[in-house]
């Protein structure tokens, strides 16, 4: 039948199997040792690739990001249900071996921080950080092409502040809300880093957190590579060639739409080099 996706209707149904499978021996499974949490559209997809390639990495066994810290309905299942998503204990022959995902929304989701610190409590947070001016077009060519966005930029722009209107409140006040605004209307709101990781930070400590700057980190080379491998407590082995994926072209940015946007990020953009503990490629 025409309009109908079989294949994704199909994953969605093994998803859900493997699911409930995973759930039986949940208490026999690894418990991830790392999440990439963000900031959407800035490499995380990239950098989960690189990673699930390390040998000493097991990646889900289902999809790179499960958004259970970030979701009502899936946070709600419990642990369990979180656990049936990872690859089951092996002997480590005496190697560090470690299991992750990568779901862009914790950064952002005002709960998720709080959520994780309780949960995995031996868990390391990686961040990846980028232009927060490039980010937002980014995110917007992304929402428009999954059909989650029907307004240009500059009237989605316009619109951001009605549409996120009292949802973190919401958010908070009330752990089953789950707010589509939120997570697909924020263009300016996920780049203003700042409080973002001060949340992170006071959920995690800033031992457990690692922020990258995307552009350096995905630099031919990977020149980041070993802080990062380092920090995960990983061997040092190196990725092959470098991945980068989940590009979304489209029309050039409108100048008087950049103009406008740069100065929305400018008291987040300031923090950062405190918070972070170095100056980010886009700031001056």
């Amino acid at each position: 039948m025409d309009g109908i996706d079989f294949k994704a209707i199909g994953r969605r149904a093994a998803r859900k199997m493997l699911t409930r499978v995973g759930q039986l021996g949940a208490g026999g499974r690894m418990r991830p040792g790392f999440l990439i949490a963000g900031a959407q559209r800035c490499g995380t997809t990239s950098l989960f690739r690189m990673l699930a390639e390390h040998p000493d990495v097991r990646p889900p066994a289902i999809t790179k990001g499960v958004h259970y810290f970030d979701t009502a309905d899936k946070f709600r299942r419990g642990p369990d249900f979180y656990a049936a998503h990872f690859p089951r204990n092996e002997p480590d022959r005496g190697r560090r071996i470690l299991t992750g995902e990568a779901s862009p929304y914790y950064l952002f989701h005002p709960l998720a921080a709080s959520r994780i610190a309780a949960e995995l409590p031996d868990a390391k947070v990686v961040v990846l950080l980028r232009d927060p001016v490039e980010r937002a077009y980014s995110a917007f060519k992304q929402e428009s092409g999954r059909g989650f966005e029907t307004l240009s930029f500059e009237a989605a722009l316009e619109a951001e502040a009605g549409r996120l209107a009292g949802e973190q409140e919401r958010i908070v006040n009330d752990p089953l809300y789950q707010s589509f605004a939120h997570q697909h209307h924020a263009y300016v709101a996920r780049g203003q880093y700042a409080g973002q990781l001060e949340r992170m930070y006071a959920a995690m400590g800033r031992d457990r957190v690692l922020v990258l700057d995307a552009d350096r980190f995905l630099a031919p080379e990977l020149p980041q590579w070993d802080e990062l491998t380092d920090f995960l407590g990983l061997s040092s082995w190196r990725p092959a060639a470098q991945i980068r994926v989940n590009s979304r072209p489209g029309n050039p940015m409108p100048e008087a739409v950049r103009s406008l946007l740069g100065g929305q990020f400018g008291e987040s953009d300031a923090r950062l080099p405190q918070l972070v503990g170095f100056t980010p490629s886009w700031i001056g």
